[in-house]
């Protein structure tokens, strides 16, 4: 008998207040110091200076978080997902990948009002502006390869396959990261505040994608 996804996936007791509520507070922390110019802010000026180094390599990196990159790379493991939810007979079938696209639609309703808020100036590498914190590349990137990961997993039958699919996700993830600001194009804070912003978001839907199946039908393959 399939294991159902409520019952294979459940978050541990009192596991999802921190999921949420750690990011939730570096990023409020971070927010904070960025708009203060605060002492975190004037380390992270001297960090960046030592990891600025534009290059070809650090903009093909870099790229990974272009909507163009990335917002493709989910819409396909979307249209997989749903395919299989639909093959397999589970009910509201649509909704995961519902919850993943409505997901990646929230970044740019977050990011920009954010970048506006902050007013953050960009590096000495970039042409001279505001609105750099927090940064919509990586933003971008870890929703659609985070999305992407969470909706795959338990379609996968061995646990090899799941460990190479997570690193792939934490690869691309740390790929445009680094490569944002090896090229200059990023505060170090820029890309840390995104990923703590996005790990609220995907820590959303990995406690919503359980619940939009109702158990007793056609489940995914344990994860």
């Amino acid at each position: 008998m399939p294991i159902s996804a409520n019952q294979d996936r459940a978050a541990p007791p009192g596991s999802l207040p921190l999921l949420f509520a750690l990011p939730a507070l570096l990023f409020a922390l971070i927010t904070w110091q960025v708009v203060a110019d605060g002492p975190l802010v004037r380390l992270d000026e001297r960090l960046s200076r030592v990891l600025v180094n534009p290059d070809r390599c650090s903009e093909l990196l870099a790229d990974l978080g272009n909507v163009q990159v990335a917002v493709p790379v989910l819409a396909l493991a979307l249209g997989y997902v749903a395919v299989r939810h639909r093959r397999a007979g589970v009910d509201r079938w649509w909704l995961p990948a519902a919850a993943a696209a409505l997901l990646m639609a929230l970044v740019p309703a977050l990011v920009v009002p954010l970048k506006e808020l902050t007013a953050r100036p960009g590096t000495p590498a970039v042409p001279p502006a505001t609105g750099y914190y927090p940064s919509g590349h990586t933003a971008t990137a870890v929703v659609a390869y985070g999305c992407a990961t969470l909706l795959l997993l338990p379609w996968l039958r061995t646990a090899p396959a799941r460990r190479a699919l997570v690193a792939l996700c934490v690869v691309l993830i740390l790929g445009a990261s680094y490569g944002l600001v090896r090229r200059g194009y990023h505060w170090p804070l820029d890309v840390v505040g995104s990923w703590c912003l996005c790990t609220v978001l995907l820590s959303a839907l990995w406690w919503f994608v359980p619940t939009v199946t109702t158990p007793g039908r056609s489940q995914p393959p344990e994860s």
